[in-house]
């Protein structure tokens, strides 16, 4: 990938000024550059097909045109699975023999568990490419695109770049950060509480809500607590959507002692949902391998002030797990470390309205904190939606160093 960055091929939408010519007008009447932002955001909207079947493979979608008409589309559906490209020449209904290809991801040029897409598209006699995004990951990065040039296929790269690197952000974000994208999930009453003085939190939100939640369980690879909230609260951390067949996440226990009980419901379930149980190096070997004797995966970490590392966890959990995102529905300690870490790249904050007040009620993020407010880390491409009678904001995060 050119300096882990798209470079787009051309001034608008990544079609080359040679490509677009004098502007003429495609059979549907629509301009070159036009026509191919809406080609691939069709792809796009096929990509989205794909969400919680495909990790660690991307999301993909693909689609054939000749003529200004799709003869072909399809989209990546489950990982180890045929990828969009196969899919949609599958699916044309006529010869895709010098048509274009929409592809929001650049084409694979290597053999993993299915051939090189690169392969099918010459095979099959495409002429010309339309790439949303370079793929990062070390085996492609440029290299798919090349392939697709030696064999005479023109290539444009870069068209509605920014939807297609939204669709597939963890994706995206493991290869080129190697670790998770992190999203901190939280819910809270108005006044900034997750539970009350009493440390009762069933229910902070509502049914909507909780709901989205399990959506969005169903869409990422992992889900973490940290070990203060599997004793208290004994979660399940499955996704469970009534009359949906669902992916299940990896559910991910951050628990330097290893005291994650035998007869939770995290280890009971070890068989229907993987769970990973992150441990000190130094916790006790007889409370460690009776975890793993139950089916859990336990991953010993390097400990920093008692704690478990969490930046060495985090690439942990990509190299050997190869989790590509990852909920954070931990308590505020294990929010606050994360945020301390500048290891959040997303935050997801369930707002009910409800005042539960005291001062000895927790809020949602512990930790050192900052001590001045300019060095707070701050949201961007903020949205605000309603859940039922609660507000669900979300944000990314901008990138800052970790709290001194």
């Amino acid at each position: 990938m050119d300096g882990g960055r798209s470079v787009p091929d051309g001034a608008r939408g990544g079609v080359r000024s040679s490509e677009v010519g004098a502007q003429s007008a495609d059979a549907d009447g629509s301009l070159p550059a036009e026509a191919d932002e809406r080609f691939m955001a069709r792809a796009v909207e096929l990509a989205r097909r794909g969400a919680g079947w495909t990790s660690p493979n991307p999301l993909v979608g693909a689609v054939i045109v000749r003529d200004g008409r799709i003869i072909g589309e399809g989209w990546h559906h489950r990982f180890g699975g045929p990828h969009a490209e196969r899919e949609a020449l599958a699916a044309c209904s006529e010869s895709p023999a010098g048509a274009t290809a929409y592809v929001t991801l650049e084409p694979c040029c290597h053999t993993g568990k299915t051939p090189p897409c690169t392969e099918a598209l010459i095979e099959a006699g495409i002429a010309r490419v339309v790439v949303g995004v370079l793929d990062p990951n070390p085996l492609v990065a440029g290299r798919g695109n090349e392939a697709l040039r030696r064999a005479g296929i023109e290539v444009a790269v870069g068209v509605l770049e920014p939807s297609c690197r939204a669709v597939n952000e963890p994706f995206l974000h493991a290869m080129e950060q190697r670790r998770p994208l992190v999203i901190a999930k939280y819910a809270m009453t108005l006044d900034g509480k997750v539970a009350t003085r009493e440390g009762l939190s069933r229910w902070v939100t509502g049914e909507a809500a909780r709901r989205r939640v399990h959506e969005d369980r169903h869409r990422h690879a992992g889900v973490m607590v940290g070990i203060g909230t599997a004793l208290a609260d004994d979660p399940l951390l499955t996704c469970r959507l009534d009359g949906r067949e669902v992916s299940q996440p990896a559910r991910v226990v951050v628990d330097a002692a290893a005291r994650l009980s035998l007869e939770s419901q995290l280890v009971r379930t070890a068989s229907e949902a993987p769970v990973i149980v992150a441990v000190a190096e130094g916790a006790l070997l007889a409370r460690r391998n009776a975890l793993a004797e139950r089916g859990c995966a336990v991953v010993a970490v390097p400990a920093r002030e008692g704690r478990v590392d969490p930046r060495i966890l985090m690439e942990l959990l990509w190299q050997r797990f190869s989790l590509d995102s990852l909920i954070v529905e931990g308590g505020p300690t294990l929010l606050g470390s994360l945020f301390d870490e500048g290891l959040v790249d997303r935050v997801q904050a369930y707002i009910a309205p409800k005042i539960f007040g005291g001062l000895e009620a927790l809020g949602p993020v512990a930790g050192r904190g900052v001590g001045d407010p300019a060095d707070a880390p701050v949201l961007s491409e903020v949205s605000l939606q309603m859940m039922g009678g609660d507000v669900l904001l979300e944000g990314r995060l901008q990138p800052c160093s970790p709290v001194s």
